[in-house]
């Protein structure tokens, strides 16, 4: 009788000490996790952004035809 209630709480020691590594482990990866996506979404993110407005900008200014006179009326003709 006390050798099943000393094995059970072994048991459940262990079995704490199992559960407690595993939240540790797992909180470690969401804080990572987290931490890559709060860099991403608020310091690359905005960057990106500007940086695809201002390359849309830059093609529809130079998005015009630009050729000789000679080329357009060789296409006129």
């Amino acid at each position: 009788m006390l050798g099943t209630l000393l094995t059970l709480l072994v048991a459940g020691i262990v079995g704490l000490i199992a559960v407690s590594v595993v939240f540790a482990i797992l909180g470690t990866v969401l804080s990572v996790t987290f931490g890559i996506v709060g860099f991403l979404l608020f310091k690359v993110a905005p960057v990106l952004l500007v940086g695809w407005v201002v390359m849309k900008v830059i093609q529809k200014k130079s998005n015009r035809r630009r050729i000789s006179a000679s080329d357009q009326r060789w296409l006129d003709s």
